[in-house]
């Protein structure tokens, strides 16, 4: 394993195109240990995109990733993984408990059975999303937000040191979302080290400690209170921007948090 003060991502001249045209241009970045980081952006900036190839998912035209200072594939067991609900197949035909166990099979290995303690911790993970008493329910019998809290519970359960989440809160309810962002917190201040696809202004300035600011480049990436401002969100999503800042305006003048500044 590599030291534990290795930096868990890396980023250099990172360029993914699709088809040929290029999606992603010369990312650079680099994400401290223990931080809750937003990417944020408009359809189509390649949000998603950049976490496939962080992941090895996409090929990258150009560029290289590092993970604790080595390839994806060497430190895969200490990476875990949140996929959008959308790009999930819900009728295969696998209850709750197997979709957690997944989670283990980077401890285990791929082709062993799960042992008395991988059950013990795949029940852990559902109790702390509350997702226990569903364990044999199968997950095309889910709602939208238990089956996001199931996909939650399999990332804690891969015990990892980095998270990727692509849009976790997208069609859950409030009290879903309240309690994801509890135990992303909670791995937070553990020491783990998340990024977090979003898409919503208005609560990205209270729920990260940092934000990619992302349109096909990096705009920007930084810790909130510096990032979060009304010309750097316009320079991102430009006329887009328009109505979203008047919501997160109206929402900074009943609140006490730092403002968009203009």
């Amino acid at each position: 394993m590599s030291p534990e003060n290795s930096i868990p991502l890396e980023i250099h001249d990172l360029t993914v195109a699709y088809h040929k045209k290029p999606v992603l241009y010369g990312v650079d970045m680099e994400v401290p240990a223990g931080k809750l980081v937003g990417i944020i952006g408009p359809n189509g900036a390649g949000k998603s995109t950049l976490i496939k190839s962080i992941m090895g998912l996409v090929p990258p035209s150009s560029g290289w990733v590092k993970i604790f200072g080595e390839t994806y594939r060497k430190n895969a067991k200490r990476v875990g993984y949140v996929p959008q609900r959308e790009s999930v197949d819900w009728d295969f035909p696998v209850n709750v408990m197997d979709v957690v166990l997944m989670g283990r099979f980077g401890h285990i290995g791929l082709f062993k059975r799960p042992g008395r303690k991988d059950r013990e911790i795949a029940m852990a993970c559902l109790e702390k999303v509350h997702m226990a008493p569903y364990a044999k329910r199968q997950i095309s019998n889910l709602s939208g937000g238990q089956q996001q809290r199931v996909f939650l519970a399999r990332a804690l359960a891969q015990e990892s040191d980095l998270y990727f989440l692509d849009e976790p809160f997208a069609g859950v309810d409030a009290a879903t979302e309240s309690a994801i962002i509890e135990i992303l917190t909670e791995l937070r201040d553990r020491g783990k080290t998340l990024l977090v696809v979003h898409h919503d202004l208005t609560t990205a300035k209270s729920y990260f400690d940092m934000l990619l600011l992302l349109n096909m480049r990096k705009v920007n990436f930084g810790p909130t209170e510096k990032v979060y401002t009304y010309d750097k969100l316009q320079k991102t999503y430009g006329g887009r921007l328009t109505i979203l800042s008047e919501i997160a305006e109206t929402r900074t003048k009943q609140s006490s948090d730092i403002p968009l500044e203009k």
